[in-house]
């Protein structure tokens, strides 16, 4: 979101906890991106709506279980905190590349405003106990329940029980390992300012990072699709005459999205393709190279139209599945892109598989849905 759209989006919503998490849409015009009256004023807003009550602090350590429903999925997360040093050891697991200067920009709005205001989304290897400890949370009146302006669905369960915290901390003692679904610049920014924060022989707030947990196999990823704005030189004929060294290509395909894994679909001159990846041309036992958008990176994005780094080349575009195949019709057909393609989506066990492989997967690979929701959950560093 732009701060333009920021702008517009709180619009007579003075509550709104963009000002915090998006501070730049109250500073005035001219304000440079990094300037320090950014994080300023977001401490500024952060500290109103403390000190009005808009935002309280339990008065115990307390989980929350934390229910998204878009449709037909739903997810149901625990909310807590996660170990920034385990984070440093290797033992949450990654499978993106950071930016550095949006992990400064995150960064200096935790130091600034003294608290995580967003959670780093998780997920785990589902254990029958925590899924038994949650369903009995939520056989409960919630905290919260609110249909948001996108239609999502939010609920909300405080778990103060002493006993339930204690099942709860014990249990995931027991989980082998944590993963970044999303929030990789969060998560790398809180383990920074525990960093900096790190006193010897102390245990402090900023030692921990704040989170969601949910079991693997209840989160769905969605495709991520790609558009480029030109063919790199070729005619449309030369082009599919170069593709079809690596790929099949099948014309006239009416599904637009992928039905299988490693089948692309390939909108271009007004209509849509099927392309699918010839066998021996990628090595199947790499967890990263089997990807299906490494696949199109390696074998045709980058020796074909010439997108060798996909992270700065500004012919390419990125398209989440949740905009419809619609979305790249248009791109193609009214926005001067010369061809898109969409992709079948990329699942969790290939991204634990990456992750564990100590892999990092390629630009704009997962889009996840719902998203976590910002000013629910806050973990103020004091």
């Amino acid at each position: 979101m732009t701060r333009e759209e920021g702008i517009k989006a709180v619009a007579g919503k003075p509550l709104s906890f963009m000002h915090v998490e998006k501070s730049e849409i109250d500073v005035p015009d001219g304000t440079l991106p990094d300037a320090p009256a950014i994080y300023e004023t977001a401490r500024r807003n952060f500290s109103k709506l403390m000190n009005e009550g808009i935002l309280f602090q339990d008065t115990s350590p307390c989980y929350y279980v934390y229910r998204q429903q878009m449709g037909q999925q739903v997810q149901t997360g625990i909310v807590g905190v996660m170990s920034a040093e385990e984070y440093d050891k290797g033992k949450i697991k990654k499978h993106e590349l950071t930016r550095k200067d949006k992990e400064e920009d995150r960064i200096r709005h935790v130091d600034n405003v003294n608290a995580q205001t967003g959670p780093v989304f998780i997920s785990y290897t589902a254990r029958p106990r925590i899924n038994a400890i949650v369903e009995k949370v939520v056989a409960g009146p919630p905290e919260y329940h609110f249909t948001a302006e996108d239609g999502v669905i939010h609920t909300a369960w405080v778990v103060a029980d002493d006993g339930l915290i204690a099942d709860l901390r014990d249990e995931f003692a027991r989980v082998d390992a944590l993963y970044i679904a999303d929030g990789h610049h969060r998560a790398a920014a809180g383990a920074a300012v525990a960093r900096r924060r790190r006193r010897e022989g102390q245990v402090q707030e900023s030692d921990h990072v704040l989170a969601v947990f949910f079991p693997y196999n209840q989160l769905k990823v969605l495709d991520y699709n790609r558009a480029v704005k030109d063919l790199n030189g070729l005619t449309v004929g030369q082009f599919l005459d170069k593709i079809s060294e690596k790929f099949t290509v099948t014309k006239d395909f009416t599904a637009k999205s992928p039905q299988r894994e490693h089948d692309f679909g390939m909108y271009l001159d007004g209509k849509w393709h099927v392309i699918t990846i010839k066998d021996g041309v990628f090595d199947d036992k790499d967890p990263v190279a089997r990807l299906d958008a490494a696949i199109l990176q390696d074998h045709l994005l980058a020796p074909v139209l010439g997108i060798a780094d996909p992270r700065t080349d500004d012919r390419i575009k990125f398209i989440g599945g949740i905009r419809g195949m619609g979305e790249l019709e248009k791109l193609v057909d009214q926005d001067g892109f010369s061809v898109a393609f969409s992709l079948y989506p990329t699942t969790m066990e290939q991204v634990m598989s990456v992750a564990d492989a100590g892999a990092i997967m390629p630009p704009k690979s997962t889009w996840f849905e719902p998203k976590l929701r910002s000013g629910l959950f806050v973990h103020p560093l004091e």
